[in-house]
């Protein structure tokens, strides 16, 4: 099996490009057997993918981090967590966004470093909400006075657009990496904000890439679900079907996905994840698990390479796409419409269970 490529973000900051997502840790997409996670988590680790993705606002999945960064160096010792990155977010409850402070940065910071046992973070990705709420200039640069002090050695965004990025780096705060969903059904992080992006040296990490597990072999041939959809991840991404064009076009791609899949001996989520891993600036896609029953056909990425006549079959298809449209994540930001009627805005400071 081959080992999953690395990333060097910057000098001595090395990634594994598959990054395994923590969201699926924080309860909303059925049980977690807690007992056993640090072994999951190890699992992925020793087959080289040695970069998590969590965030403050995963509801126990920083302290599941931690737990498993102590196990890392009880069991395998300094050098095997030196190699180990964790990437957290930082992302201020909506509430707080009007009258956020200094010693707000700090405070969630600080409770950042204390779940995951670390005296500095890798790498912190800002996530703010509502752009009608100006303090988010003054608060990343809050977050890199935390930088200079060493609690942080990255400061990163999620979500920004093309402008907001450019703004931040502007005002003395440019991201090393921004966290955006990127898929081959959403492909606004295409255009715009990849050029801000180049101009100043910001790598894309990217999520969504297997749309909460529709971009897979399981919902090939199935019919468009009409009952409700079991976790808010599915809910979440049948809409960007929706906006993609529709079920129809969904199962096109699929089959198309399934025709390419077939000449490697791979997945469609392999096909899926190979994709995005191929465009510009892109260093890394997060792959999210409950645990590591996936991780072999993950591992089946790492050896894949799509072919011209794979790429055109695709795009053929990508071709009729209606959308998503607009800049990144900005219909996730309309709270009044479909996309961002489904989000949980105040959970970072909610009781934890």
């Amino acid at each position: 099996m081959t080992t999953p490529e690395t990333f060097a973000i910057k000098p001595g900051y090395v990634i594994s490009r598959i990054i395994r997502g923590g969201w699926q840790l924080a309860g909303d997409h059925g049980a977690v057997d807690r007992a056993h996670v640090t072994d999951d988590l190890a699992a992925f680790y020793d087959a080289g993918i040695t970069t998590f993705d969590c965030a403050d606002i995963y509801t126990g999945v920083e302290e599941l981090y931690g737990n498993f960064r102590a196990a890392m160096l009880q069991r395998r010792g300094a050098d095997a967590l030196s190699r180990l990155k964790i990437h957290t977010k930082f992302v201020p409850d909506i509430d707080l966004l009007p009258r956020i402070t200094a010693a707000d940065v700090r405070r969630i910071i600080e409770r950042s470093l204390h779940r995951l046992r670390m005296e500095r973070l890798d790498l912190v990705q800002f996530h703010w909400w509502d752009y009608a709420e100006p303090r988010y200039v003054e608060t990343a640069l809050h977050l890199r006075e935390l930088q200079a002090e060493g609690k942080i050695d990255l400061v990163s965004g999620t979500n920004f657009d093309a402008d907001h990025v450019q703004e931040m780096a502007d005002a003395g705060v440019r991201f090393a990496t921004l966290q955006v969903q990127y898929s081959l059904l959403d492909h606004r992080p295409a255009g715009r904000l990849s050029d801000t992006c180049g101009r100043l040296g910001t790598r894309l990490l990217c999520y969504g890439t297997l749309a909460g597990g529709f971009l897979s072999d399981a919902w090939l041939g199935r019919a468009e679900p009409q009952a409700a959809l079991e976790n808010r991840s599915l809910v979440k991404y049948k809409l960007i079907i929706d906006e993609f064009g529709g079920w129809d076009l969904f199962q096109q791609l699929l089959r198309t996905l399934r025709k390419v899949a077939d000449r490697h001996g791979a997945s469609i989520a392999n096909v899926a994840s190979c994709h995005v891993l191929g465009q510009p600036l892109v260093a890394g896609v997060i792959v999210g698990a409950r645990h590591a029953g996936h991780l072999q056909d993950t591992l089946q990425l790492a050896s894949l390479a799509l072919s011209a006549q794979d790429r055109q079959d695709i795009d053929a298809v990508l071709a009729q796409a209606r959308g998503p449209g607009g800049e990144v994540y900005a219909l996730e930001r309309d709270r009044n419409g479909p996309h961002g009627r489904i989000m949980k805005y105040n959970l970072g400071d909610a009781p934890q269970a």
